[in-house]
């Protein structure tokens, strides 16, 4: 049993492999569709969270992730690809790359947006050769409960991280040890 079990497991990663480097290679073609995802993404999150525009009018740069994709079996993965703004402009382009392993199972579609606080948490970002999430600034996860009581005065950490428009079933999602990468 635990034969075929590695065995599913290494086909998955084989499988996910392929689709990360096939994906890659047709968003670097894509980048204005991109652009538009996220500036759509930013847009319809703003809609359903006030918290988010509220954050959103404090913060110096913003990245946004408007795809993520997860899936795992024992192991799992995910990745998208995401813009970072500043003022508006498409200042860079990202990946997110994510990798765990246990008792996991499903596929799922998510998105998420960093706002930078600080120039700092920009430069951080921009001079570090990866920026693994749970290393570096802090960031604060905000969810629906948190967002309700945050205010312009309570904004006090570097980072906040919105997570939105899951779809597909999969248990656990968090952002720790998540990856990002700037797209050369």
């Amino acid at each position: 049993m635990f034969k075929n079990t590695a065995l599913a497991s290494m086909a998955f990663v084989l499988v996910m492999a392929a689709l990360v480097l096939s994906s890659t290679h047709l968003a670097m073609a894509a980048d204005a569709g991109l652009d538009a995802d996220a500036r759509a993404a930013l847009r319809s999150l703003y809609r359903t969270s006030p918290a988010a525009k509220m954050v959103s009018e404090k913060a110096v740069a913003v990245l946004v992730f408007p795809n993520i994709v997860k899936a795992g079996f024992m192991v799992g993965g995910q990745y998208g690809e995401g813009v970072l703004f500043r003022q508006g402009k498409v200042i860079a382009h990202y990946n997110s790359v994510a990798a765990s392993y246990g008792l996991q199972a499903g596929i799922q579609k998510f998105g998420y947006a960093i706002f930078l606080m600080s120039d700092s948490a920009v430069k951080y970002l921009d001079k570090s050769d990866g920026w693994e999430i749970g290393v570096g600034p802090s960031v604060v996860i905000v969810d629906e409960g948190m967002g309700k009581t945050l205010t312009t005065t309570t904004l006090k950490s570097d980072v906040y991280a919105f997570i939105f428009s899951q779809k597909g079933l999969m248990a656990g999602l968090g952002l720790q040890g998540t990856k990002i990468t700037k797209i050369k």
